[in-house]
């Protein structure tokens, strides 16, 4: 079996809403990283020295590659991420190998027999 991570970033206040969406559409878990920041193509505005933005979360999903794609794209409809500037961003790259995934594994390959 071969696996995608999807590693999104969001808006804290869209974290369990996106991770809801992820696990309808077929991801077994995520590890969630906390208290992120970042900066797109324009500076976060500063008031007194101080950052207006929101707080990001980072959302790691390790998906089964067959899935993987339409996990992202409802990521990205749930969040918003196409349609609001500044809202996040989630991509997927391809993952060699893993280790503590069997659980995962053995419950994927009860779901996705007869799709593949």
């Amino acid at each position: 079996m071969h696996f995608k991570l999807i590693i999104a970033f969001v808006e804290d206040d869209k974290t369990d809403l996106v991770l809801d969406a992820a696990r309808h559409s077929g991801a077994k878990g995520a590890t969630v990283i906390s208290n992120a920041r970042g900066e797109g193509m324009k500076q976060s505005k500063t008031f007194f020295g101080l950052t207006l933005e929101a707080q990001r979360d980072v959302l790691l999903l390790l998906v089964e590659e067959h899935i993987s794609r339409h996990i992202l794209e409802k990521i990205a409809i749930v969040a918003d991420f196409d349609n609001k500037p500044g809202t996040g961003i989630a991509f997927q790259i391809d993952v060699e190998d893993a280790i503590g995934v069997l659980h995962q594994v053995e419950a994927l390959t009860q779901e996705l027999e007869g799709t593949i």
